[in-house]
């Protein structure tokens, strides 16, 4: 009992605040410490998602340094711009959020990012904007299909079905997002927590489609452009494949699969997570 109540004691602490960026407010979370004896992580979610599904690993990493989880734009309870802006949009936006932290005496120096599939986009363009605050790269799950099959998405994004007075479409909609986040979790993840996975997801549903527009409208000949270290942490989901050929894209990033995880892997093993990012990030 003694040993557990430590832990809970030093389980870091998650607080919540807003920044700023050019489409307003931007909401984050932060844990960690102030000491600036590890170079800060910001972590970049997924779509439709929001920073809360990294709130595990953000308790995993934060015992060391400082980790920041930002909310796209339009997502969890960050401000939403006028029009999806595609992916070098969306690092704008989160590039402004890097200025107006240091501005606020929150977030200042270099930084290392982490993203979970949208979030990986998201990353390499923030880290191709930013070598002058992005130390290195760090990314799950990349979404680099064929051609084809990135078109075929595209369209689907775009011909996303429009709210009804009847609510036919959006509880349509809802169905299907409960099946995948909910009925179909890893056995591992509690109900209870499955239900605020999808309670995350569901809350931007006018909006679902916003940042997969810019995912499958990339260009993934801007993984070249990656200069910084960069490594590949990649549970074995149906992004294996594709994650390992973007990461031979890049012109430095280490590889480290995880094959005995495939998804929910934030609820499932963030201590897991948070030890191989930092055996990369420690020898940086």
């Amino acid at each position: 009992m003694e040993e557990q109540s430590a832990r809970m004691t030093n389980t870091p602490t998650i607080r919540r605040a807003y920044t700023t960026c050019r489409h307003g407010q931007m909401h984050y979370r932060i844990a960690g410490p102030d000491d600036g004896a590890k170079v800060p992580m910001v972590l970049l979610h997924q779509n439709p998602s929001s920073g809360y599904e990294y709130e595990p690993l953000i308790r995993a990493l934060a015992s060391d340094r400082k980790v920041i989880a930002l909310d796209t734009p339009g997502y969890g309870m960050s401000d939403a711009p006028p029009a999806p802006p595609g992916m070098a949009g969306y690092a704008a936006a989160f590039s402004d959020a890097l200025d107006a932290l240091e501005a606020e005496g929150v977030l200042a120096g270099p930084v290392d990012l982490y993203g979970f599939h949208t979030g990986t986009l998201l990353s390499c363009e923030l880290a191709i904007a930013r070598p002058d605050r992005v130390r290195s790269v760090s990314l799950s799950g990349v979404p680099m299909f064929d051609e084809a099959a990135m078109a075929e998405r595209l369209a689907a994004a775009e011909q996303y079905p429009l709210p009804v007075e009847d609510g036919s479409t959006t509880l349509d909609l809802l169905r299907n997002l409960w099946n995948y986040v909910v009925a179909s979790r890893d056995p591992g993840v509690p109900l209870d927590k499955a239900v605020m996975n999808f309670a995350d997801k569901a809350r931007v549903l006018d909006r679902f489609t916003w940042a997969y527009k810019g995912v499958w409208a990339w260009d993934f000949s801007r993984l070249e452009r990656v200069t910084q270290p960069a490594l590949l942490l990649q549970p074995a989901e149906d992004l294996l494949a594709v994650s390992l050929q973007a990461a031979a894209r890049m012109p430095s990033c280490a590889v480290v699969e995880l094959l005995d995880l495939d998804r929910d892997i934030f609820d499932i093993a963030p201590e897991r997570l948070a030890h191989e990012l930092r055996n990369f990030l420690d020898r940086l």
